[in-house]
């Protein structure tokens, strides 16, 4: 059977070239651009990186990937990352993983951003799956009640295989929103935004420059927001 994550994943890294800054996303998806950078900079490529999540900092680390600090960076020059839900537009659901407070950070530090999914993730509209938003802990039954009021269903991370709740990286809970279709995703982030305590949601909005999109065929499609397609052959 064809690995399309693997596909797309391996292919994503033709991008990154000699002196990049580069952006490391968390996820199935990228722990195969991950995995080929690695090689690539053990052949000697020279590039550093900045890691979104502790996850995507220790397997960095194990493929020998030079890591800096986002706050010792002036620019990411592309960050490769996945997503759970991508509309024709090129905006996207994140933090099925739990990291996308890190991860829009290191996005919008970046002058491109290109996702990496398979061709399930492609979607008319937003908001099958659940919309993730990061919560601090303190106060969070106050943040439940306002999502409550507003119908959007929130249900508390737990960690696998427990009953514990979910923390990220950060330290937070998240709540992850049942919403179905998202009507108008501007104004749900906006909504988002306002209430107190919420720190991030998963919705990503004029974040992406490029897709890469791997398919059952064994084909992968380079989609931008321009005219601009391209397929080509693993």
């Amino acid at each position: 059977m064809i690995n399309m994550k693997k596909l797309a994943g391996e292919k994503a890294c033709e991008e990154i070239k000699e002196g990049m800054v580069v952006g490391l996303g968390t996820g199935s998806t990228t722990f195969y651009a991950i995995e080929e950078l690695g090689r690539r900079v053990r052949a000697g490529l020279k590039i550093q990186a900045v890691a979104t999540s502790n996850n995507t900092e220790a397997l960095a680390k194990e493929r020998g990937i030079p890591l800096i600090s986002l706050n010792d960076v002036q620019d990411i020059d592309l960050t490769i990352d996945g997503a759970d839900e991508v509309d024709e537009a090129l905006n996207g659901i994140k933090g099925g993983g739990g990291a996308l407070f890190r991860e829009k950070m290191v996005a919008l530090h970046s002058k491109r951003n290109l996702w990496v999914i398979d061709e399930t993730k492609l979607v008319s509209k937003l908001g099958s799956f659940p919309l993730p938003v990061e919560v601090l802990p303190f106060g969070y039954k106050q943040v439940e009640k306002e999502l409550t009021k507003l119908n959007f269903q929130p249900r508390l991370r737990k960690a696998l295989k427990s009953e514990a709740s979910f923390v990220t990286d950060n330290g937070n809970y998240i709540f992850d929103l049942s919403l179905k279709k998202i009507k108008n995703t501007e104004q749900l982030a906006q909504k988002l935004d306002s209430i107190s305590g919420i720190l991030e949601h998963g919705l990503f909005l004029q974040v992406a420059s490029e897709l890469l999109i791997g398919k059952k065929d064994g084909t992968i499609e380079k989609r931008g927001l321009g005219p601009f397609r391209e397929e080509a052959k693993h």
